[in-house]
């Protein structure tokens, strides 16, 4: 009776399952660094997109299904970013959890304030958000609210770790708070660049220079020669900083501006890993305002 007794208290210790991680899918890099700095240990992130890609030409998988069907949460960027294959993932995947209206389906654009809004939107405006400007998270304001937000929704989902979600967002706040000293010094303000698409609007606003000039001539569609002749001219009077664009598209364009006009171009990483050293969105901010220098 003893040994018997004894094996089946190894057996019940041994078949007992560990805690059960929190399963979050994230759409983009940026938002799984967030939700691992959140969350640490306590849960298993799955990011959709690489950092290699454009986030706006995504298309469904059968392995992002998968992957969202087992999820706790979807965390999404929002503002329509999406558009092109969220919704499709979220219908296939038959998750009770993360439909729209439900706990496990976190907007994080509902944590910001938005720009850019338009009334009305038609196909001959280019690649418009009706929404607003989706880029949002090169904002350390916009950051802080999304963070609180994940915080927020981990704590109601998961409310035995609750002070732990807690605690962590404390420490990422903490952490911004210094790094926003260090980013002030950097000398930002009044410097003027021409950008290739509608990227840069928030990181403009919050670090004081301008946008003076689009190498598209409308988003997402290629300029005409008429258009890039008029920005040469533009550039050669308003002798601008820089040509930025991201590290998925608009590198060859720009380089060519630069030949032809003289002014510097910049590519700037856009999420999470998309050069190396930027392994979380802090590191990411450090590079992108450097490369702005």
């Amino acid at each position: 009776m003893k040994k018997f007794l004894i094996t089946f208290l190894i057996m019940f210790t041994f078949s007992t399952p560990a805690f059960a991680k929190v399963n979050i899918v994230a759409t983009l890099p940026w938002i799984g660094s967030l939700a691992s700095d959140i969350g640490q240990d306590k849960v298993a992130v799955k990011v959709l997109v690489k950092p290699s890609q454009d986030p706006h030409q995504i298309e469904a998988k059968p392995s992002m299904i998968l992957a969202v069907r087992s999820a706790d949460i979807l965390i999404y960027n929002g503002l329509d970013l999406e558009i092109g294959y969220l919704p499709l993932l979220i219908e296939s995947s038959r998750n009770p959890k993360i439909q729209p209206g439900q706990a496990g389906n976190l907007d994080c654009s509902q944590f910001i304030k938005v720009i850019e809004k338009h009334e009305t939107v038609d196909r001959s405006m280019g690649d418009m958000h009706p929404l607003g400007n989706p880029h949002y998270h090169l904002s350390a304001q916009n950051i802080s609210g999304v963070a609180r937000g994940m915080a927020q929704t981990l704590s109601n989902l998961d409310q035995e770790h609750a002070s732990f979600y807690k605690t962590n967002l404390a420490v990422f706040e903490a952490k911004l708070k210094d790094k926003k000293k260090q980013w002030a010094k950097i000398p930002l303000k009044g410097k003027k660049f021409v950008a290739y698409h509608r990227f840069f609007e928030y990181l403009a606003q919050e670090f004081g220079f301008q946008i003076v000039g689009y190498v598209e001539e409308k988003p997402g569609i290629p300029p005409s020669a008429g258009y890039i002749e008029k920005l040469i001219e533009s550039m050669r009077r308003s002798k601008p900083d820089g040509i930025i664009t991201t590290t998925y598209y608009g590198k060859n364009e720009i380089n060519a501006l630069s030949e032809k006009t003289g002014v510097k171009s910049i590519v700037i990483p856009h999420d999470v890993g998309s050069v190396p050293g930027t392994n979380d969105w802090f590191s990411l901010m450090d590079t992108v305002l450097k490369s702005l220098q």
